[in-house]
């Protein structure tokens, strides 16, 4: 059975101590008795040190927001695989649609650096998922499929199984619109069984698929309740102790 993950994508929030502060709230929100749901926070490369060292004795894993695919060398601004593991990471999101379009990352850049951060011992959360544009011309199953398939080309069948994919339409994200759990579901469906053809049908059970955009405690628990929704990538709403861990809860009733 897939374990509920819930992320949390912090984006460019919260400095040092406003960092302290939240995951402390976190702590003091959270029953860490519960191990039903996998927890994950992704603050920003300035905050990981503090997070990782706040999280100790806790089951909330770190991850970070992107990496870069070399170990090390003359690649001014970026972060490697092994400074994240050595600040505690265990997760890395890539490809988040921001990524996509602000800095002009593919579904080529995004399969490299999975590639990259398996080889590392990190667990890839892989993002895909269509803008408005896209929907409204009813090509979302085109859009998702093709960057499915890119992201996780010459991928083995044991890797696959240790990433997580996060369905985000672009058109919800930080946007207050939502999609509907059903049309969630759909999209949510549709990527296992391309999976499942992909590489087999027991490979697509195992893959664990997360939902993001504009989850909130007030839909978090019917976007969750549906059959192949395993999680959320949260964004807005992790910014604050309370709110967060009320998602969390959800994936728990």
């Amino acid at each position: 059975m897939r374990t509920k993950t819930i992320a949390g994508n912090w984006k460019m929030f919260k400095n040092f101590q406003q960092t302290e502060d939240l995951i402390n709230g976190l702590k003091k929100a959270l029953d860490f008795t519960d191990k039903s749901v996998k927890v994950i926070v992704c603050p920003p490369f300035t905050s990981l040190a503090l997070a990782g060292s706040l999280l100790k004795e806790t089951p909330v894993a770190l991850g970070a927001q992107n990496m870069y695919f070399e170990d090390e060398g003359a690649f001014t601004g970026e972060i490697s695989p092994g400074m994240l593991k050595s600040v505690g990471c265990e997760y890395v999101i890539l490809g988040h649609s921001e990524r996509r379009l602000y800095f002009h990352e593919t579904n080529e850049s995004v399969n490299t650096k999975a590639k990259k951060a398996l080889a590392s011992g990190l667990i890839p959360i892989v993002c895909v998922g269509e803008t408005l544009e896209e929907r409204e011309k009813n090509i979302t199953d085109l859009i998702v499929s093709t960057q499915v398939r890119g992201c996780l080309k010459e991928i083995s069948a044991a890797d696959v199984e240790r990433i997580i994919i996060a369905y985000e339409p672009v058109w919800a994200i930080g946007t207050g619109k939502t999609a509907t759990p059903q049309q969630a579901e759909e999209v949510h469906l549709l990527i296992r069984k391309l999976v499942g053809q992909l590489y087999s049908w027991a490979t697509a059970e195992k893959v664990v698929i997360q939902y993001g955009g504009s989850v909130k405690p007030e839909n978090a628990k019917e976007l969750l309740s549906q059959p192949n929704i395993d999680g959320a990538l949260v964004g807005g709403a992790c910014l604050k102790a309370d709110s967060f861990a009320s998602i969390i809860k959800s994936a728990t009733a």
